[in-house]
């Protein structure tokens, strides 16, 4: 099927999103909506995102026709995947969450959760942390307001900043693992490396697109005849969003 992967994010982070599932996937065409004039999505109240975000598919679905729908950021799909399920139901959503799962299943012992507040208090992190964590791990969860924002708008002493502060926060922990509970926060990794060095850094970029994957396959829906071809919808001029290749 030749219609348009439509993947979606409040700016920028989900292209990190959008990198892996075209590895996966590159005869898949592609429809990336970067919502940066709302951003940071993780700051709003849970109806608003809602909102904002439905109307999002509403429009990949019925005006750019797209056949499946990725939701390329972890606080839209805490709080919106059952709405959107519930609402589009024969279209194939796939949301992302923190790579907590990850963690556990490499036997980390102490990890710490990066993301949006919206994200860290959402019920579906909560039950991640249930459902994987065994008896010796310890999972440490930071909201981090504002680094989104910051990474959006290009900020990078603010994103230092923020990161400096994390760290002084959890000095008394021995951090073996850091999830990036945010599409966004990949794109700091430099970043990271240098304010948390040689702990591994985790995000669930990888597993979003092999679901990808698995759900054209059993839909039927892989398209054998595209190229590749990425279009890219802003909600604000002024939103970065890098060539992704």
């Amino acid at each position: 099927m030749n219609q348009k992967i439509g993947i979606l994010d409040s700016g920028i982070g989900g292209t990190t999103v959008l990198k892996e599932i075209k590895k996966l996937l590159p005869k898949e065409d592609y429809i990336y909506y970067a919502d940066s004039k709302n951003n940071p999505y993780g700051e709003k109240a849970e109806m608003q995102i809602i909102k904002i975000v439905d109307d999002i598919v509403e429009f990949l679905i019925k005006e750019k026709k797209c056949k499946m729908i990725v939701i390329a950021c972890n606080t839209a799909t805490t709080k919106c995947m059952n709405h959107l399920k519930e609402k589009y139901q024969n279209i194939p959503i796939i949301g992302t969450v923190p790579a907590i799962k990850v963690a556990c299943d490499n036997n980390y012992k102490n990890t710490l959760v990066l993301a949006t507040p919206q994200t860290i208090d959402s019920l579906r992190t909560k039950e991640l942390i249930t459902k994987y964590k065994k008896k010796d791990q310890e999972i440490t969860l930071f909201p981090c307001p504002h680094l989104a924002h910051a990474i959006e708008t290009g900020q990078k002493e603010k994103i230092m900043t923020i990161l400096t502060n994390i760290k002084k926060e959890i000095k008394n922990k021995k951090i073996d693992s850091i999830v990036l509970g945010c599409t966004h926060y990949p794109l700091i990794t430099k970043e990271l490396n240098e304010v948390f060095p040689n702990i591994p850094l985790l995000d669930g970029s990888l597993g979003v697109a092999k679901e990808v994957k698995r759900k054209l396959e059993s839909n039927h829906l892989i398209n054998k005849n595209g190229t590749g071809t990425v279009e890219f919808i802003q909600s604000k001029e002024k939103a970065v969003v890098n060539s992704v290749k």
